[in-house]
């Protein structure tokens, strides 16, 4: 259990106290004082290891099983001895310019508060270290680690849709510039980044149900006190999911733009290519006329005759360069 545990403290009064090393002993501890709370956080841990921490704090099975499978979508589920929230942190890798997630689920019932984090971006070890810098907002219990983790989690989302503007700003700038790169190339680009976009809104634009929820009454484990802090993180979110779709729209136009100038350059290739095929038919035409085998041909003795065709077939493709040149064939 120690490989999984990433932290066990009890907080009583807003601040973080020793207590018993085994979190069985802990949380007995924090529901006798009456004014205390156990927040024990632990990263990936197995069906066995997480078996021990869900008999203790009589977990619903059903939320074991899903904080055991890091598939989850954000969700709010209420149970008769706790409250179970399940986030998904997004990280901007701006080595790659792109985004993953994680998972984060929060259980938070009698005097406990319960983490499981799944891959990387949960941003828990920062949290904590704010929280017990604060002791005032501590001192609200588990309600007051729940909002906290809510609003790290809904910042970051704000963060990561500015980084993924100013990407989408150089690629606009990209697709739009005179001659432009490897179209191929920039197509799929703009693929790539539509599918992080959609990584990110599946994230973002479930939790927005769960986040009115906790703005809302009636919502066991929660103080109607921390309604306002709640409405808040939903305002944030609802923020973050404006610029989401903003971007998701901004690149359905930016690939419409960039497959009509693909349109367009190719229609210029074909006509370049066509008014070329033009004037290479024209001598092409002559010569072969008076390359046919027959003794009756008009000029056929004439001397000026080779000369006069040569001219001819020179001032032909001269005048079709011009008018094709004069209509910007070429």
């Amino acid at each position: 259990m120690r490989a999984v545990i990433v932290d066990c403290a009890i907080y009583r009064d807003g601040r973080r106290t020793e207590g018993p090393a085994d979190f069985s002993d802990a949380l007995d501890e924090a529901r006798a004082t009456g004014d205390a709370f156990l927040w024990i956080g632990l990263h990936e841990p197995t069906a066995d290891e997480f078996g021990h921490v869900a008999d203790e704090f009589s977990l619903h099975p059903l939320a074991v099983e899903d904080a055991l499978k890091a598939h989850q979508r954000p969700k709010l589920e209420v149970y008769d001895d706790s409250l179970f929230v399940v986030l998904k942190p997004v990280v901007y890798e701006p080595e790659s310019d792109a985004v993953s997630t994680g998972e984060l689920m929060v259980f938070i019932g009698d005097s406990f508060v319960v983490t499981v984090r799944h891959g990387e971006g949960a941003p828990l070890r920062t949290v904590r270290e704010r929280l017990e810098a604060e002791p005032a907002v501590l001192r609200h219990g588990p309600t007051a680690v729940l909002y906290a983790i809510s609003d790290a989690v809904v910042d970051h989302y704000i963060d990561v849709a500015a980084e993924l503007q100013v990407d989408l700003e150089e690629m606009e700038a990209e697709v739009f510039a005179p001659g432009g790169k490897d179209a191929k190339n920039t197509a799929a680009r703009i693929y790539t980044f539509k599918r992080q976009v959609l990584e990110f809104r599946r994230a973002a634009g479930p939790l927005a149900a769960p986040m009115a929820r906790l703005a809302g009454a009636g919502v066991p484990f929660v103080h109607e006190q921390a309604q306002p802090f709640f409405r808040d993180v939903s305002d944030h979110l609802t923020r973050a999911n404006e610029q989401v779709e903003g971007l998701d729209r901004l690149l359905s136009d930016i690939l419409s733009a960039h497959l009509a100038q693909m349109g367009v350059r190719q229609n210029d290739d074909m006509r370049k290519i066509s008014a070329w095929a033009a004037m290479a038919a024209v001598p092409t035409m002559v010569a072969g006329i008076y390359g046919m085998n027959f003794d009756h041909m008009p000029e056929l003795h004439w001397v000026w005759g080779y000369p006069a065709v040569v001219l001819l077939m020179a001032a032909a493709v001269i005048g079709l360069h011009r008018l094709f040149k004069h209509r910007g064939w070429l």
